[in-house]
């Protein structure tokens, strides 16, 4: 499969050492694609060739990008898009905050659906979806009381950034988000229910399965959070949306109105900087401030920290012991709810995410 090799540390160097700017954009478009391998294949040839980046997720549905563009090919790649067939008139969504360091190379993956929702084909229409709202008309009715406004993304997402009197679900997944979105809200189907996530792609699932599930009144942000903040911006209208929206990209966030509504979770200081611990073989996603990094050695934990100043040997045997001891549990995984962060470890707890 055409793919990528280099080592990604080289990768990164070569990154920063561009002398060019780059435009992150992303798009995503449910459309029948008939040999999805085929179809991505071409793609990363196009793409390489213009020296894009970024990660793609092409399915049987459709596709799903957030893209890395040089600037000084943004017009011929936005030519290519619209000449593939079921990609023309394609919506483009540009990042808010942009430091054109968001990918450094191209991933292009098939995937059995670009939105993993562990619901059989068979259980939704996705012609038949909520009503799209535009960010004016979405910011007027999230307004009104009476209104149920659901954040359909996961947990770490809305922890950062959500919009004013958000529904958001403890959720990991999107799987899980739909499934307590159904059961929480089953005695008030006929409320008007308005739902937004990043950038959109969610939503169409989401209200699809909602009113599948005999919800009356379904409606959708239209292009999500990422096209609300340049309207309501354009429109010189306060934004309901408060903190920083969750980006699956080199930045892990941009923020939106400058306020900061998360904790740090190993002290609880005002913070919503995401990273990765730096202990690879834990790589858990959490929200650290900047003593806390420095403390911590960039680490989640103690346990982490001293981890990572082991020799490569006595890591590789720690590696094989913790994969049998969290085998088959979620302390390994990241992205996970911060109480869960170390569970089963003796080191220093960071506080929950709503503490």
């Amino acid at each position: 499969m055409l793919e990528n090799r280099v080592n990604k540390e080289i990768l990164k160097e070569r990154l920063q050492n561009e002398n060019f700017t780059r435009k992150t954009l992303s798009f995503y478009r449910y459309v029948a694609i008939e040999n999805p391998s085929e179809f991505r294949n071409d793609l990363f040839r196009k793409w390489s060739e213009l020296n894009c980046f970024g990660r793609i997720y092409v399915a049987r549905e459709g596709i799903n990008a957030q893209m890395s563009i040089p600037e000084q090919n943004l017009k011929e790649f936005l030519l290519q898009l619209n000449s593939i067939s079921g990609l023309a008139a394609m919506p483009i969504k540009y990042a808010l905050v942009d430091n054109g360091k968001s990918f450094y190379k191209l991933t292009l993956k098939v995937r059995p659906k670009i939105v993993a929702d562990g619901l059989d084909h068979d259980t939704y229409d996705l012609s038949k979806v909520g009503k799209h709202l535009s960010a004016l008309e979405f910011h007027e009715l999230a307004g009104n009381p009476e209104v149920v406004v659901i954040d359909m993304r996961n947990h770490y997402e809305s922890e950062i950034g959500r919009f004013e009197n958000a529904v958001c679900p403890d959720a990991d997944t999107f799987k899980d988000a739909i499934q307590m979105v159904i059961r929480d809200f089953e005695s008030q189907k006929d409320r008007k229910i308005l739902l937004y996530c990043t950038g959109g792609i969610r939503c169409e699932k989401a209200s699809s399965f909602l009113l599948h599930n005999g919800f009356t009144d379904v409606s959708q942000l239209y292009g999500g959070i990422i096209e609300y903040a340049q309207q309501v911006k354009h429109l010189g209208l306060p934004s309901r949306f408060i903190g920083k929206n969750f980006v699956f990209d080199e930045r892990l966030g941009e923020t939106i109105n400058g306020q900061v509504i998360s904790h740090c979770h190993q002290c609880g200081k005002s913070a919503d900087t995401h990273v990765n611990c730096a202990n690879n073989d834990c790589h858990l996603l959490f929200i650290q401030c900047s003593e806390c990094a420095e403390k911590y050695d960039k680490c989640c934990s103690e346990e982490c920290a001293a981890i990572i100043k082991l020799p490569l040997e006595a890591r590789r045997e720690l590696r094989v012991t913790n994969h049998r001891k969290y085998s088959g549990s979620k302390i390994y995984k990241s992205k996970l709810s911060p109480f869960l962060l170390k569970a089963n470890s003796k080191s220093e707890q960071p506080i929950a995410a709503n503490g």
